[in-house]
């Protein structure tokens, strides 16, 4: 791999993770550059939440609670931020009245009640569909296989929606550039392929129109993305991802 390519990774980590990345030595590539790689953090992650999961189930814990320290484990690698962002847009687009307002919301770090009840209902769900696939023997490769592939279409809403501000993370990783999105769409579908091809392709179509639905109300309420947008897609089609494995278990 280039030093280039390195350092996309590298930032790639240091945006979407906690995990160790290194250093870049010499200025940082743009972020959308990095976006190729927004999948392979995903991959990491979801070895980790998989690693942790098969630990708990094999110390005889319940599927429910390697379920929750699978989820656990997975926001400590990240620093919870896709959770953070799920919680600021549930609490933007519905406590706001008018786009302004909303985007006030959205970047006020304390939590309200929308994203209170968005974060418990978002666990939940998750936590339920790791519980049926664990007790299917099967909850490893989806755990690795939907945290690549919900990380991989965010590349892709990048290049398709505007920035909502002239400022943060949403305008500074803008791209124009389809690249990196068709890379990153190629990784995250291979770390589907685990499952099966059909229900590999089947979870990537559903994930997809998640993230397609969820942009449609981000145009309609702000007229763009954000960094909150982002991570609240990421957390949407993860969990469209496990509605579809735990409806063909």
């Amino acid at each position: 791999m280039s030093p280039s390519r390195t350092d996309e990774v590298r930032l790639a980590f240091m945006l979407l993770s906690r995990l160790p990345a290194g250093r870049i030595d010499g200025a940082a590539p743009p972020m959308a550059a990095s976006s190729w790689a927004w999948p392979l953090v995903g991959l990491a992650v979801g070895t980790i939440t998989a690693m942790i999961c098969g630990l708990s189930l094999w110390l005889g814990l319940p599927p429910v609670m390697a379920a929750f320290l699978a989820l656990a484990a997975g926001a400590l690698a990240t620093g919870a931020m896709h959770e953070d962002g799920l919680a600021d847009l549930a609490d933007g687009f519905g406590g706001g009245a008018d786009r302004a307002r909303k985007l006030e919301i959205m970047r006020d770090s304390r939590i309200g009640s929308y994203g209170v009840v968005a974060l418990i209902l978002a666990l939940g769900f998750r936590a339920t569909g790791i519980t049926t696939l664990a007790e299917a023997g099967s909850a490893s490769a989806a755990l690795i296989g939907i945290a690549a592939a919900s990380r991989a279409v965010l590349p892709t809403a990048l290049v398709l929606m505007p920035a909502a501000r002239s400022d943060g993370l949403g305008q500074s990783a803008a791209s124009d550039d389809p690249m990196p999105a068709m890379i990153a769409l190629g990784i995250g579908f291979l770390c589907l392929l685990p499952l099966g091809f059909g229900t590999a392709l089947l979870t990537a179509v559903v994930i997809a129109l998640a993230a397609l639905i969820l942009a449609a109300i981000a145009m309609r309420q702000i007229g763009g993305q954000t960094g909150d947008v982002m991570g609240a897609m990421q957390q949407v089609t993860e969990i469209a991802g496990w509605a579809v494995l735990v409806a063909m278990v």
